[in-house]
């Protein structure tokens, strides 16, 4: 049965890390071995050189953590060796300073350029062979999917993009009766719940917890404001608090001394990226470099987000705003490749130290924009309970044209989550973002704009 199997899935996802991390760290072994432990000006003795060895595996540890790269069997396999590729290029890449910090000068980076090329290769073998074991000790999953209304279509077309995870086999309305519904249940191994009325959907997940099935549910808005909540056991019956004002006084001041850290730190490697595009965008048209644009950020506070110029000059001249598309003729070529690597966004790292932004939230909408979204979706404004951000978690989770409700639950889950750890992790996945861009959803936000219901406005009623 696929239950009993589930029990040692961790067993085996943790033994084949192991065998992962212990053949990267041998690599590393024999290259410190052979061709730095005698270079450098005061040779280690024996426990040294482990100290060193045991520094680049928890690099490893560390690195691969940040980017999902031990994840076998959650990522998709390319999703696997780009997080893998990445983390492995930063490991040796902070290795390499780490060993030239030790040799007191810049040792030869030849022997670690190596140690990455075989690194890759053994990588790219180890993710090929793991999945296919995977996937035949651990089949996808025969789900069934219990719905309330179409909403439920476009999750089902995302989780069928997951072959190797979810075989969705049947669909049933609520509108059945509850017999005919848990029966159908019963025939498989979990169940999707999306989009019905709330106290039916208690009293599935009911059902499903006493007989051990799994549930896939996509959560409401409130659903996300309860998962962080903080248990108050002050009294013999439970009690969830829900804070409901953002991020308290110390976690803003720890939030804006990383923020001025790092947005000073990270100015200078952008300095090089920034002066090129900015010759690139006036060599091509003349125009001007930097583009303003009023945005929204903590308590709606209006302010002016800076950008690399992408599009032609006066590409709103009729004064009516518009969201860009990839196939957007306003933006120029210099533009398409500024945007499809970010770098048009390094200029907000001015907002930071400003204090306008935060390197990690909510993405600042334009006010027009953010009014058109309020009408079909009251809660866009529970967005602002922090300061907008440069990256966040929507950003390096989602995809261009992920639909705004979906945006605003996933901002929703980083306000009630933060953490610095938390910040840290999602600045890590925006670099894999930027080097890897995922690809869009068939719907556009321009298209979601254009609906007459939202289904924000439709989950919250019931």
């Amino acid at each position: 049965m696929h239950s009993r199997r589930d029990r040692y899935k961790r067993f085996i996802t943790f033994g084949a890390a192991l065998v992962l991390m212990a053949v990267l760290t041998g690599f590393f072994a024999y290259v410190w071995y052979r061709y730095y432990s005698s270079a450098i000006v005061l040779p280690y003795y024996r426990r040294g050189n482990w100290t060193l060895i045991g520094i680049y595996c928890l690099l490893i540890v560390l690195f691969f953590k940040a980017y999902g790269g031990f994840k076998l069997g959650y990522l998709k396999k390319t999703d696997m060796l780009f997080s893998q590729l990445i983390s492995m290029a930063c490991v040796n890449v902070v290795t390499y300073f780490l060993v030239s910090l030790i040799g007191r000068h810049f040792m030869d980076g030849v022997p670690l350029l190596l140690l990455t090329a075989v690194d890759f290769g053994f990588i790219a073998v180890w993710t090929a062979l793991t999945g296919k074991l995977f996937f035949m000790i651990y089949p996808p999953r025969r789900l069934i999917i219990l719905y309330g209304s179409h909403q439920a279509a476009a999750l089902v077309m995302k989780m069928s993009q997951r072959v190797d995870k979810y075989m969705i086999c049947e669909s049933v309305s609520i509108r059945e009766s509850p017999d005919v519904i848990k029966e159908q249940i019963l025939k498989y191994e979990g169940v999707i719940i999306c989009d019905i009325p709330a106290e039916q959907r208690n009293d599935y997940l009911k059902f499903c917890f006493e007989r051990s099935i799994r549930a896939y549910i996509a959560p409401k808005i409130s659903d996300i404001i309860i998962r962080g909540a903080d248990d108050i056991r002050l009294f013999d019956t439970p009690l969830l608090l829900c804070r409901n004002y953002g991020l308290d006084f110390e976690q803003r001041f720890i939030k804006r001394i990383f923020d001025i850290v790092f947005s000073l730190a990270a100015l200078v490697p952008a300095a090089p990226f920034m002066l090129i595009s900015a010759l690139a965008i006036k060599l091509y048209d003349g125009g001007p470099v930097l583009y303003k644009q009023k945005r929204l950020t903590l308590d709606d506070k209006e302010f002016y987000v800076y950008k690399f110029r992408s599009m032609i000059v006066d590409a709103e001249k009729d004064g009516r705003p518009r969201l860009a598309s990839d196939e957007d003729d306003r933006i120029t070529p210099v533009g398409k490749v500024l945007r499809k690597f970010r770098i048009d966004e390094f200029p907000q790292l001015l907002n930071i130290l400003k204090g306008d932004m935060s390197v990690v939230g909510p993405r600042p909408e334009r006010p027009e924009l953010a009014k058109e979204y309020e009408k079909q979706m009251p809660e866009f404004e529970f967005r602002l309970k922090v300061k907008a951000g440069l990256t966040g978690y929507a950003q390096v989770t989602g995809v261009y044209d992920t639909s705004p409700y979906d945006k605003l639950k996933m901002d929703l889950m980083y306000i009630e989550n933060f953490s610095l750890r938390l910040d840290i992790q999602i600045i890590m996945m925006t670099l894999k973002t930027m080097l890897f861009p995922p690809k869009t959803n068939a719907e556009t936000e321009e298209s979601v704009l254009g609906t007459k219901k939202s289904a924000g406005k439709e989950e919250e009623k019931k």
